[in-house]
């Protein structure tokens, strides 16, 4: 019998493979990670063939780690960054170009020109997103405009396009050889070329970004069979079951699947969702209306997401760039020295400011100096930015939804941080939940393969293995938690139009 499922998450900075068993514990993992690429400003890449090359090792590891042989797996699921836009040659294989990252905003023009007179509302009502430079759409135009000869080859359909879950599968299903092009409702969603309505692509959006169909993958659900492991592959034979975007598949991992229930991911960015069920809700105040999951031939279910760009990157930001400590979660040790932020606010608006203002002319600020601040309110005013962020997707939340939240399920790597769990709870003024496997992406992932094969019989399977780890209660005052707040706001003002047509 084969015991276990294999979950490949496809990451903005790694990929890993993780081994699970029927109860959804972790048996072995292997990860490593990929250059991140910034040839100019505002431009983030990847080499999509080292990510490829990773994803084969990390399996690897995960399989020898575990003691185990492809046999043992009864499916695999796939998570991956999403928007992330990878364009190939169908033929050898090759990428055209590098894959152009979520967070990249060189696409601005290309944005701007495709709102016309109408702006970034122009597609709203078909795919839920505003026009932004986020959305893998967008990134394909750019690739076919500015890469020699891709726009002539995509014409003569030797050209392939998909978000990282689509070029992970077709390499693992062969490749050049046999290679099945397809990808999930979900990652669909978030090209900016899928009608929420009937998960079908829209040609008449794909002919205004110039986008060949023949370039797109074929749109199925969020776990079905889609094909095998390559004959000469890791996992020859074994069935590839199930795709979610990493933040969908958080969502699954969660088992938020009652309306008004929501998950919030704090990784490189911060992502929250919230389970709409099956009547998709138009956001008014910033917030984008995306697929949540879809399980074989049951109806979709939608979600409304606020997405952050800039939170555990920021940490990053301020190890890699600034030197301030060497190990990211040295942040709290630094940010527990102080009692309070020193007045010092951080609007990490790296790539322009996304939920709930959308604001691309946005640049990041520091702002509230005195010379009584020191690195340890600044490390403090870091991790407090990214619960001020998520606040603010909350306040959205309800305003378009109706629902007030009763508590958040929280994953991803910065939920070890106490000080921001505590800090979250603070601002949000409800319980902050984290559950026994932190690792919930890959979880949701490995979910939706065991589920199309039989190995999980469904929702209700997820729903038991879920378990509590720990929860923060709010401890802080209402003036006082309404006194920081307002300050952040006004430090968040301060961020707009910074840049002009000759600013970078």
């Amino acid at each position: 019998m084969a015991d276990y499922v294999l979950a490949i998450d496809q990451g903005t900075t790694s990929s890993r493979a993780i081994v699970f068993d029927h109860s959804g514990r972790i048996v072995s993992s292997g990860q490593l990670e990929h250059e991140q690429i910034f040839p100019k400003a505002g431009w983030v890449e990847h080499n999509a063939e080292q990510i490829w090359t990773n994803v084969r090792e990390v399996v690897g590891l995960a399989l020898t780690r575990g003691n185990l042989a492809h046999t043992d797996l009864a499916a695999i699921g796939i998570t991956n960054q999403r928007e992330t836009a990878v364009v190939w040659d169908k033929n050898t294989g090759k990428p055209v170009y590098n894959a152009i990252v979520w967070q990249d905003t060189r696409t601005q023009a290309i944005v701007d020109e495709l709102g016309g007179s109408e702006g970034a509302e122009k597609y709203k009502s078909i795919v839920g997103l505003p026009l932004a430079t986020y959305f893998s759409g967008p990134k394909v135009k750019w690739i076919l405009d500015n890469v020699e000869g891709a726009r002539e080859a995509a014409e003569r359909g030797d050209l392939l396009f998909g978000n990282t879950d689509t070029w992970v599968l077709w390499n693992m299903t062969g490749g050049p050889e046999g290679g099945v092009h397809v990808t999930d409702v979900t990652n669909a969603s978030r090209t900016m070329l899928m009608d929420l309505d009937t998960l079908s692509w829209r040609e008449d959006i794909a002919a205004d970004m110039g986008i060949p169909m023949s370039m797109l993958p074929e749109i199925r659900s969020s776990s079905e069979v889609y094909g095998q492991g390559r004959v000469r592959g890791l996992v020859p034979g074994v069935p590839i079951a199930g795709i979610l975007g990493d933040q969908q598949a958080a969502t699954f991992g969660q088992a938020c699947f009652e309306v008004g229930t929501a998950k919030n991911t704090y990784g490189t960015g911060n992502f929250m969702l919230l389970n709409t069920g099956t009547e998709k809700v138009p956001s008014k105040n910033g917030l984008l209306t995306t697929v949540c999951y879809k399980i074989g031939d049951a109806p979709q279910v939608y979600a409304l997401e606020g997405s952050i760009a800039v939170t555990g990157s920021l940490i990053q930001w301020l190890r890699d760039n600034l030197g301030m400590f060497e190990d990211a979660p040295d942040v709290e040790w630094l940010a527990r020295k102080v009692e309070d932020n020193g007045g010092a606010y951080f609007v990490p608006a790296f790539s322009g400011l996304f939920a709930p203002y959308w604001r691309p002319d946005a640049r990041g600020a520091l702002v509230g100096l005195t010379r009584y601040v020191n690195r340890n309110h600044i490390a403090r005013a870091a991790l407090e930015a990214v619960a001020y962020q998520t606040r603010e997707v909350v306040d959205a939340m309800k305003l378009d939804s109706g629902v007030q939240l009763t508590e958040l399920k929280v994953d991803g790597g910065m939920v070890q941080n106490e000080l921001l769990m505590q800090f979250q709870a603070d601002q949000l003024g409800v319980d902050v939940v984290r559950p026994k496997v932190a690792e919930t992406t890959a979880l949701g992932a490995a979910y939706a393969a065991g589920i199309a094969v039989g190995f999980w019989k469904g929702e209700e399977d997820v729903t038991a293995n879920w378990a509590e780890d720990k929860r923060w209660s709010p401890a802080m005052a209402e003036d006082e938690r309404e006194r920081l707040y307002r300050s952040w706001k006004k430090a968040v003002s301060k961020t707009f139009d910074w840049v002009d047509a000759d600013v970078l």
